[in-house]
């Protein structure tokens, strides 16, 4: 996975090499994922079941339980899941190739062994099988490499991301990562009602899709990509979408849209061999953004700093 640019933080993202460890790692995250959306706080456009990216991994962030905390961090460094508590010693769980089931189990012990008892729904949501965590002995590989190629990509798609949320001071969600589909996102909301959502996505109930998009949208994200789509790409999207909203130009030239996804893309790999990535990626965010302001007619006067 040696750099193809000298853009060295941008590492290289060969979906073939990273595909059976992401695979196992969406299913462990997913796990980590429903543990916190038991134990938060509920919030709007279900916010308080993201993961974040943190400086050696993926977290979870503190979490309120029985009036202490707790936090669950993946170390891709280190190679190991560290689960702590308030004025507990922390345990520990080497990340190496192991089952989902197994993974499942450990990951439980440990949490009883802190007092943190939780139940989660046993299955995982947006993805076809949903084979039961316990009963899941497919998904088994863990490579070191793999994992923290992954995390150094999140790392930098974070990065950028925080900088163009910076400029927005309406309604905008933090850049948070979603364990349905593995995806880092920031979202930027105009205010203004949206129509009832018709949901769509595996094995996700229809009322908490129509909650997360009850507000106009204009949003974006980065993915790792998946055995139909095996590209990781930037993505940016409008709910509502104007009629006219895949017509807008939009930046760079390698950016374009597709008329199943009703998305825009760009490839990560254009980014990451290119000679100034972040200004790609922003010019990306920036300009998709206008095209979904734009053809929505969103009160940007409002919404954006000057």
């Amino acid at each position: 996975m040696n750099p193809k640019s000298t853009n060295s933080q941008w590492p290289v993202l060969d979906f073939q090499e990273i595909e059976a460890t992401l695979a196992t790692l969406h299913q462990w995250i997913q796990i980590v994922g429903k543990i916190r959306l038991k134990t938060m706080p509920w919030q709007n456009h279900s916010w308080h079941v993201t993961l974040y990216v943190s400086p050696n991994g993926i977290t979870t962030q503190g979490i309120p339980f029985n009036g202490s905390f707790f936090q669950i961090d993946f170390d891709f460094e280190n190679h190991e899941l560290m689960i702590t508590a308030s004025q507990k010693a922390p345990e520990v769980i080497p990340l190496q190739s192991m089952t989902v089931a197994k993974f499942h189990d450990l990951l439980f012990e440990k949490l009883t062994k802190l007092g943190v008892e939780v139940t989660i729904h046993g299955s995982p949501n947006e993805m076809e099988p949903a084979i039961p965590f316990k009963e899941n002995t497919t998904n088994k590989t863990y490579d070191p490499v793999a994992a923290n190629t992954i995390w150094k990509a999140l790392m930098q798609a974070n990065c950028t991301f925080q900088k163009f949320r910076s400029q927005y001071i309406g309604k905008c969600s933090l850049v948070h990562l979603f364990w349905g589909a593995f995806d880092l996102a920031v979202t930027r909301f105009s205010g203004k009602d949206a129509p009832l959502h018709q949901g769509g996505m595996p094995n996700m109930p229809l009322e908490v899709m129509q909650e997360a998009y009850s507000k106009e949208v204009s949003s974006a994200g980065f993915w790792l990509g998946s055995k139909d789509f095996p590209v990781p790409s930037f993505y940016a999207y409008a709910y509502p979408s104007a009629p006219e909203f895949g017509n807008q130009k939009v930046a760079p030239k390698q950016a374009f849209y597709s008329e199943e996804m009703g998305e825009f893309f760009l490839k990560y790999e254009d980014v990451q061999q290119s000679d100034n990535p972040e200004q790609m990626l922003l010019d990306f965010l920036q300009s998709t953004y206008e095209a979904a302001a734009e053809t929505s007619k969103w009160d940007r006067d409002n919404l954006e700093r000057k």
